[in-house]
């Protein structure tokens, strides 16, 4: 993508943007996940199979729910998906970041935590008193950006399994509104 200088825009995605935010989801995998998930499952990961997902996402939430995109000249830089909390345990007013994600050439410019407290401004206009989101464990970089941001580790604890590699997730929340 090159650098993330200067103004980034946040809006909703349209149905055009589903192979952009694709290709910033698999590269930012790739790149952030290097060090925790094997190298053979990362380089399979298939920018095709994303946008199809993110496709199909796009078009059948409504417009005012679709994920928002931080727009750096045109192209993606990032974006964060929100919504209703998809944990068996969540207590009614429990809204979910599902995603956040930024491509890795704009790390480190604030982009993540403009999408962050965008998607929680999000959730709160939504009518969600709190908000939770997982990690994986191991991703120390992701969980003090969230620490830094307010969010707390909540002791829920979660093992998924994506692709064949089993994934160890933490959840993490915070009040919202």
């Amino acid at each position: 993508m090159g650098s993330c200088d200067g103004v980034v825009h946040l809006r909703r995605a349209r149905d055009e943007d589903a192979r952009a935010i694709a290709e910033v989801h698999v590269r930012t995998w790739q790149q952030a996940y290097r060090d925790l998930l094997p190298a053979q499952f990362l380089a399979a990961l298939n920018v095709d199979a994303r946008e199809r997902f993110w496709r199909s996402e796009i078009q059948v939430v409504p417009a005012d729910r679709r994920p928002w995109l931080a727009d750096h000249e045109g192209q993606v830089a990032g974006f964060v998906s929100v919504g209703p909390s998809n944990d068996a345990d969540a207590v009614p007013g429990t809204g979910e970041i599902y995603a956040v994600y930024v491509d890795p050439d704009c790390w480190d410019r604030g982009v993540g935590r403009n999408l962050l407290l965008h998607g929680e401004r999000d959730l709160a206009d939504h009518g969600y008193d709190v908000a939770t989101l997982w990690c994986l464990a191991g991703n120390e970089r992701a969980r003090r950006f969230y620490e830094s941001a307010g969010w707390h580790a909540d002791g829920g604890e979660r093992q998924e399994t994506f692709g064949g590699v089993d994934l160890h997730e933490v959840r993490y929340r915070r009040a919202v509104r």
